[in-house]
């Protein structure tokens, strides 16, 4: 399982930057389209809002990885 860092100043960062951030999407409009095709699970969910805030300890899937938020 990946780790992901939330800035120091940040309490969240929202699903569809995480994508970005990690690699796992190339644009926003990549990263919309993953989460509205049902790609992508928060805490082991199915979740379709990219507005979607991650706080630490939440574990997003996508295509085989899993990156967990860390404060």
């Amino acid at each position: 399982m990946e780790v992901f860092k939330l800035r120091p100043d940040d309490d969240f960062i929202r699903l569809g930057q995480l994508l970005k951030a990690a690699g796992m999407a190339e644009s926003g409009v990549e990263a919309k389209e993953m989460i509205l095709d049902g790609r992508v699970s928060v805490n082991q969910k199915t979740e379709t809002r990219r507005g979607r805030k991650l706080y630490d300890q939440d574990v997003v899937s996508c295509e085989g990885r899993e990156i967990k938020i860390e404060k």
